[in-house]
């Protein structure tokens, strides 16, 4: 742990400097939707060797440590060209989609994004590789209703929380349906995680994550455990979006309490991290969240339409977004996803005095940035 935290260290001031004067902006009584915008019109953007501006955070005298690398809404946009595959689905029912609806949760992996599309019915994968756009949404037992977020096993396995069926939804990594859990009823799963031996299910109906082996599917304990159900700063209130560190550790997005709850492999409470409010540090919305390698923690607040990044402590970091601005690329964030193995399909987007480590994606469910991909890395 103290090696992590010294390879961490760099990242602590980063964007302090900045952040300074806009909290004591902020103390003023400025709304944090307006001290963004002071970070674009100070920030840090180059013109890169196509013409394109490039965009990065946190603004100078910081060091860029996020650049805004592309954004799609459509397979046409993804594609970068004619749209030669389109979603179909297959009762023909529904016309042909082109267009993402109004997205919420994403994950990726296997060269792959996954996004649960509300509106659709459907969870859209946008194959980087073969540069199309491709469609889980089976018949039957498999149909989906409203796929709210997404997780992927390592063996490529997808586990849909599905809001409609009020159930979690298993395919195989070819979009094949495989099982379900839950029984319609019992709860209102909004999110799932899934480690290598255990799945976690949030559930809105009892307030609580359900954590469940893997193998068996039999719950081994729920969290919070039990006498913190009734400590309202242990407990949980209106759990939403799940994330898991490297030690194992579980990390609640509580949208109604205004804060990430953080609880350990034994499902005990750590720590909370942010609290109400519109400043810096602080949640209006509190919706997806991530943890990355270093166990920083990034979570998307739906309110103030940025995303605020931690460390491993609970200590805020940084931010990035611009919701006041005309070109505003975040609107209504409702997910982050981390993705370490398919940097390669957007380093070309990078500057080239910036190094990807890896990929930041955020979806947002209006506007025309629906999937907005960032890079996290540094200057060369």
């Amino acid at each position: 742990m103290k090696n992590k935290r010294a390879r961490a260290r760099p990242y602590q001031t980063y964007g302090i400097r900045f952040f300074r004067n806009v909290f004591t902006a902020v103390k003023s009584g400025w709304r944090i939707g307006t001290v963004v915008i002071l970070g674009v019109a100070a920030g840090c953007t180059t013109q890169s060797k196509v013409g394109k501006t490039d965009y990065f955070f946190p603004p100078p005298p910081d060091q860029p440590r996020l650049q805004f690398l592309t954004s799609f809404s459509s397979e046409k946009e993804f594609h970068g060209g004619e749209e030669k595959n389109l979603m179909t689905y297959l009762t023909g029912a529904k016309p042909a989609q082109k267009h993402l609806s109004k997205p919420y949760g994403a994950a990726a992996g296997n060269k792959k994004i996954y996004i649960c599309d509300t509106e659709l019915g459907a969870v859209v994968v946008a194959d980087l590789q073969a540069k199309h756009f491709g469609v889980i949404d089976a018949q039957g037992e498999g149909a989906l209703k409203m796929p709210l977020n997404v997780a992927l096993d390592s063996d490529g396995a997808c586990y849909v929380a599905d809001a409609g069926r009020d159930q979690i939804v298993v395919f195989d990594r070819t979009g094949n349906y495989l099982s379900t859990i839950g029984k319609q009823g019992e709860m209102k799963p909004r999110d799932v995680a899934v480690s290598k031996d255990r799945i976690y299910i949030a559930d809105l109906q009892k307030h609580n994550v359900h954590v469940l082996d893997k193998t068996t599917r039999n719950v081994l304990f729920d969290i919070p455990r039990s006498g913190d159900e009734t400590n309202k700063s242990h407990a949980l209130f209106t759990p939403t979006n799940l994330g898991l560190d490297t030690e194992g550790n579980l990390y609640v997005s509580d949208t109604g309490a205004f804060r990430v709850q953080v609880y350990d492999a034994n499902g005990n409470f750590v720590r909370s991290v942010g609290e109400m409010g519109d400043g810096l540090g602080q949640f209006a919305r509190v919706k997806g969240i991530a943890v990355d390698r270093e166990n920083r923690l990034y979570a998307a607040d739906a309110m103030s339409q940025v995303i605020q990044i931690f460390d491993d402590e609970g200590k805020l970091l940084t931010w990035f977004g611009e919701p006041g601005s005309d070109n505003k690329i975040q609107n209504l964030p409702a997910k982050v996803a981390l993705d370490y193995d398919d940097v390669s399909f957007f380093e070309h987007y990078a500057s080239p005095k910036f190094k990807v480590e890896h990929l930041v994606i955020v979806i947002n469910q209006i506007g025309p940035h629906k999937v907005s991909v960032y890079g996290f890395g540094h200057l060369k």
